[in-house]
């Protein structure tokens, strides 16, 4: 078995797997010609990886309303192993957030999960800075959607001008942006997020992006900061590593991005 970390992926309970994926679907191909590459159960996430190589998968779930934190905490309770690595998530509008945070923490968990648009909020609103105050005393992860979002009209509530108002009002926030710094806001963020430290994951990117660019915008960010992440199942994790081999960034760069990255960050909690 590898050593590589995805960091973006998603499951769902069994039961509700098949109605979360097409449900998802729907709203998606609405904007974009989207498509699943797995059912979305936990089972077919790790035989992905088998055939993969891929040793882990950070798996994000989004909390849409404050009565979500305990059901998802309990499925992450539930898939947690050796190869799976849930964030739970939380919603910005739970009146025990905060308290919440810290459950998180004593649970075991290395990071939360947020979506701005499925969530409804702005990430630099200031309602939300005592929720990252918190999240910055526990020294968790934060994966954050960032960008536009193809099943959404397009509003700036997670562009790169609001990731660097968030990392400079909170510099110890662990903040993974998605999609490589904000996705389809990629000018804005080769303008405001590029050779700053500020991790960024590859997936749904690379593809869109072309070769050249995608390879001038890694190249030209601080090599510890980039994590490879297939947002699977919504894209295959085959096509995602294949994309970035395609890169050719060398052998040093891509491991790093591939495991040496993710490890460490998510050994520093």
């Amino acid at each position: 078995m590898r050593n590589i970390i995805d960091f973006h992926t998603h499951v769902f309970p069994d039961e509700l797997a098949g109605r979360a994926v097409a449900a998802l679907l729907e709203e998606g191909k609405k904007k974009w010609d989207v498509t699943a590459h797995l059912d979305g159960r936990n089972a077919s996430l790790l035989a992905s990886m088998d055939r993969n190589g891929i040793g882990k998968s950070v798996v994000c779930s989004i909390a849409t309303r404050p009565s979500q934190f305990g059901p998802i905490l309990a499925f992450s309770e539930k898939i947690r192993s050796e190869r799976i690595i849930p964030f739970p998530s939380l919603h910005p509008d739970d009146h025990h957030a905060r308290e919440h945070v810290s459950q998180i923490k004593r649970s075991g968990f290395k990071g939360i999960k947020f979506h701005p648009y499925y969530q409804q909020f702005t990430i630099d609103d200031d309602r939300l800075f005592p929720i990252y105050e918190k999240i910055c005393e526990e020294g968790l992860i934060v994966v954050m959607h960032t960008g536009f979002d193809l099943a959404f009209d397009r509003k700036r509530i997670a562009d790169p001008a609001k990731i660097v108002r968030i990392q400079e009002r909170f510099p110890q926030f662990k903040l993974v942006t998605t999609h490589l710094g904000a996705w389809e806001d990629w000018e804005e963020v080769e303008n405001r997020l590029i050779g700053k430290k500020i991790y960024m994951e590859i997936s749904y990117a690379l593809d869109i992006l072309g070769r050249e660019r995608a390879r001038r915008m890694i190249l030209d960010h601080p090599a510890e900061y980039v994590l490879f992440g297939s947002d699977s199942p919504w894209t295959g994790q085959d096509k995602t590593l294949a994309l970035l081999k395609g890169l050719e960034l060398g052998a040093e760069r891509e491991q790093k991005i591939l495991a040496g990255n993710a490890a460490a960050l998510l050994e520093s909690v």
